[in-house]
């Protein structure tokens, strides 16, 4: 990849403050960029509108400009993009999972059509996009236990309902969400294989571990998963920086990408990347916890930059803790972001990959 093809994104939620987790992570995206020569896209994830609060994305962008880390080019709203995320949706409810396997891009090349996944259903008959009607309580009751990082695998309980009765409920009002089908349990076109610069190759079953996931809730608002995945192919984002808690995401996220990649050109939209965008560089990063070992949270304020910066702890201060955490630093100490490019490597972080409990007192001494 060459110095002025790497494309990263500062990506946060308007959800509260940064804290210092949000500053470690940004930290790490800054210097993957800027060490190459690259360009920082900053995209407000403002997606969630219900848990947007008001002037958050001021205070971000303050924060990251107190911290030295900048960015190219205005901020990118979610928000301001909700008829691109209709657009792919439409485009891909007339899609079935067999268009997908056939396509040679990130998996190998799939069984012949007719031939069925492990659920037992011919892959040119299910539709990749379906409504949902199960609810929350329905899914946990039928669901194993998750492993911990936020997802609950879908049963498949809709995914085996005719195309009869999907209509027949969607008529006659049933709330619903819709969800993105994956190959099933075990077959082997459903491994996503990556290679992660901190936690090196990964293999993914997407039947297994990952499930057929919402992409859109039953109150209308588009899911996470889609959503990212639809912006980091239209912006040409070549390198993605983020918590190692969101490796199963990188696995549903490139399945969606290779999704966008089968739309026709016909119904991408101009900006939008060539079918060929190359798959993105991964890094994900270890959490930061608080000291009970419990992960930092923007409702818990005891690391909230604001309070930080109200108690005179300077921007070299934090950057520096930051740098620290990530293994760049044998010491805390204070300095900024531009003297951690000299010499930086995703391998220092590589070795220094167990998680971090953060001590508010290191940052107030």
């Amino acid at each position: 990849m060459e110095h002025s093809a790497v494309i990263g994104r500062l990506a946060p939620s308007p959800t509260g403050r940064m804290h210092i987790g949000n500053a470690y992570a940004a930290l790490a995206a800054w210097l993957g960029v800027r060490s190459r020569g690259g360009k920082l896209i900053l995209r407000i994830e403002d997606i969630d509108a219900p848990r947007v609060v008001r002037d958050a994305d001021r205070w971000i962008m303050d924060d990251l400009h107190w911290l030295g880390l900048d960015w190219d080019g205005y901020p990118v709203y979610q928000s301001s993009r909700l008829d691109r995320y209709r657009q792919i949706l439409d485009a891909l409810r007339g899609m079935t999972l067999g268009d997908i396997l056939t396509r040679d891009i990130l998996l190998p090349a799939a069984p012949a059509d007719g031939c069925p996944d492990s659920n037992g259903e011919p892959h040119e008959e299910l539709p990749l996009i379906y409504p949902c009607f199960c609810s929350r309580a329905d899914i946990r009751a039928a669901s194993a236990p998750n492993e911990g990082d936020g997802f609950i695998i879908y049963p498949g309980t809709c995914r085996r309902l005719s195309a009869a009765e999907r209509n027949t409920r969607i008529d006659r009002g049933d709330r619903h969400s819709w969800r993105i089908a994956v190959p099933g349990r075990a077959n082997p076109v459903g491994t996503i294989v990556f290679d992660d610069e901190v936690f090196g190759p990964q293999h993914i079953d997407l039947g297994r571990q990952v499930g057929d996931v919402v992409i859109r809730r039953s109150d209308g608002l588009f899911a996470y998963q889609f959503v990212v995945s639809i912006d980091d192919f239209d912006m040409g984002v070549t390198q993605i920086v983020r918590g190692r808690d969101l490796l199963r995401s990188t696995a549903i996220q490139l399945w969606i990408r290779r999704a966008l990649e089968s739309v026709s050109p016909a119904q991408t939209s101009p900006a939008a990347s060539p079918a060929t965008a190359p798959i993105p560089q991964f890094a994900h990063l270890p959490l930061v916890d608080d000291l009970s070992g419990k992960r930092l949270a923007k409702r818990d304020r005891a690391l909230d930059l604001g309070v930080l910066r109200e108690e005179g702890v300077s921007p070299e201060r934090i950057i520096g803790y930051c740098a620290w955490m990530l293994g760049l630093l044998p010491q805390p100490v204070p300095c900024r972001p531009s003297d951690l490019l000299d010499g930086f490597t995703w391998n220092i972080i590589a070795e220094h990959r167990n998680d971090h409990r953060c001590d508010t007192q290191d940052l107030l001494r």
